[in-house]
């Protein structure tokens, strides 16, 4: 297998889900700040042009952070970072579907449309007057997620999972630029602390290293 990782929160949640299960594969590294995920040699291996992507040993591409996340569980189940049953399983998946429909997907949305404008404009439709909105729009929909958050000290009670990895990721990302959270919400403020104590939390910080096997099929 190969990760097609770059400098971006997406392919950053999956590093720190790779980490989490202590796994160690290759990888090489797509300049998306040089628009490398645009070109031919890389679309041929991921058409949509996003990153993270997955080649696996059959040659076949896997895209979509979520999707390669889900896929390493399959085939490593232990750590368990999503469940090990169908009721542990659920109860991720509720809390990661609502973390990026109702948060991260505002915080992306709203980068593209102010501080990362100059970047996007050329490559993808962008609304810069509805920055402001939603940026409003995470925080708000931010603060209810703290009102459900439970007894913790993650998420899913006692569980580290990846919906914990990716609202952190993205919440860092935020803060980076202008879009800070508010860390006295009583739940997820001490949460993000907890969270950003985790040796994972600062090594995905950087890209993952490419072995051998990534500079033979680079």
């Amino acid at each position: 297998m190969l990760i097609h990782d770059a400098i971006s929160p997406a392919p950053r949640c999956l590093r720190m889900f790779v980490l989490e299960k202590k796994l160690s594969l290759p990888a090489v590294t797509v300049d998306v700040f040089a628009g490398e995920n645009r070109q031919p040699a890389y679309l041929a291996i991921n058409p949509a042009g996003q990153t993270p992507a997955l080649t696996c040993d059959d040659g076949s591409t896997l895209a979509e952070a979520v999707a390669i996340a889900e896929y390493l569980e399959e085939l490593h189940p232990q750590p368990a970072l999503i469940g090990t049953t169908p009721a542990e399983r659920a109860q991720t998946r509720q809390w990661w579907r609502r973390v990026e429909l109702n948060v991260t997907e505002f915080i992306h949305n709203a980068y593209h449309y102010s501080e990362g404008l100059a970047r996007f404009e050329p490559r993808i439709p962008v609304l810069p007057q509805a920055a402001d909105g939603l940026k409003a729009v995470a925080q708000d929909r931010l603060r209810w997620l703290d009102g459900m958050f439970g007894p913790g000290p993650w998420l899913c009670g006692g569980r580290f999972t990846a919906a914990d990895i990716w609202l952190y990721v993205w919440l860092d990302f935020g803060a980076s630029v202008g879009q800070p959270f508010d860390r006295g919400l009583p739940h997820v403020g001490p949460w993000f602390d907890r969270v950003a104590a985790r040796p994972s939390a600062e090594c995905s910080r950087a890209l993952l290293q490419a072995g051998p096997a990534a500079a033979a099929r680079s």
